[in-house]
């Protein structure tokens, strides 16, 4: 239930630096900063009873778990690296782009080839990460409640990558083509049919997770056909930032976070008081009306909104 099956080709980690493996080794099973969390949540509304129904989702009030995080400094580290390498490919290939802020080798250079297998080996640890933390998450479940993880149905859903580069085939002006699709901050929203999907749910579409602010909710979609017309088959992987870090640092305390996701009953622990202030709800965009675009755009149709119980801030 793992987009690429949990663990995808061609991965070389004689492509990652000392310094990669030094900064994922003891991070591997852990959650990071930022915007990732542990959510326990309850299923609030279901908008497409038979994709919910294939997912394991069978009723409102139902209980699940979304995990969000990916493949920690192991990653970003990869990623910094290679950015040195491509500033210093850009006069080698005479490159010239139109901002600083980007960077770029071409795809089947030593170089591109190489980013492409050390960006591979950080998505299997990502994979990794996000098991190990499904694991533990079904034990604490186990000792709670006293009960075994199949009777209490922990099946995962799906797993779905969002800081990404594959190459796929797409249509442009008419021709199925070979390209790069980069989705950052973006989600892959492959619609039924397509063989890159779990057979599970082949026949109905590949599930999309929308992950809000940790006092409004998250949405599960549906991806469809007019995702592959009109992003590359893809939806957003998320609400969204509407205040910076720094302003959220500026205009909110940890109390007035606590105290206001409290009177919503949802009870949040974070190993950081920045953690709680900066991820503050009104620091990002509505999630529901981020799912309406998609699903009135026909790029990812809802299945299920999910609303929080409990966060775990990493």
């Amino acid at each position: 239930m793992c987009e690429e099956n949990g663990q995808i080709k061609n991965a070389d980690p004689g492509k990652i630096s000392p310094t990669a493996r030094k900064r994922g080794a003891p991070q591997l099973g852990s959650l990071g900063s930022g915007n990732h969390f542990l959510e326990v949540q309850r299923v609030d509304q279901i908008h497409d009873k038979e994709a919910a129904k294939k997912m394991g989702i069978f009723n409102e009030g139902q209980i699940t778990v979304l995990i969000h995080c990916g493949s920690r400094g192991f990653g970003h580290q990869v990623c910094s690296d290679y950015l040195r390498v491509s500033e210093q490919a850009l006069s080698k290939y005479k490159i010239n782009l139109v901002d600083r802020e980007l960077a770029c080798v071409p795809n089947s250079s030593e170089e591109g080839e190489s980013y492409r297998k050390a960006m591979f080996a950080a998505l299997n640890y990502a994979w990794s990460n996000r098991q190990m933390i499904t694991h533990w998450t079904r034990k604490a479940f186990e000792r709670v409640f006293k009960q075994t993880e199949s009777d209490l149905d922990m099946k995962l859903i799906y797993d779905v990558a969002h800081n990404i580069a594959k190459v796929e085939k797409h249509k442009i002006d008419g021709e199925l083509r070979s390209v790069v699709v980069h989705r950052k901050g973006a989600t892959r929203a492959f619609p039924q049919g397509r063989e890159e999907i779990p057979r599970k749910y082949r026949d109905i579409g590949q599930p999309v997770f929308i992950p809000g602010s940790m006092g409004t909710g998250s949405w599960i979609l549906l991806g469809k056909p007019g995702s592959m017309d009109l992003s590359f088959g893809s939806t957003a992987h998320g609400a969204g930032r509407m205040m910076s870090r720094s302003a959220a640092r500026r205009n909110f305390t940890e109390g007035q976070v606590q105290k206001s996701l409290g009177d919503k009953g949802i009870f949040i622990k974070a190993l950081t008081r920045e953690g709680v202030v900066e991820e503050t709800p009104e620091a990002y965009k509505d999630v529901d009306a981020v799912a309406n675009v998609s699903h009135e755009l026909g790029i990812a149709t809802k299945v299920a909104k999910l609303v929080p119980i409990g966060v775990i801030k990493g």
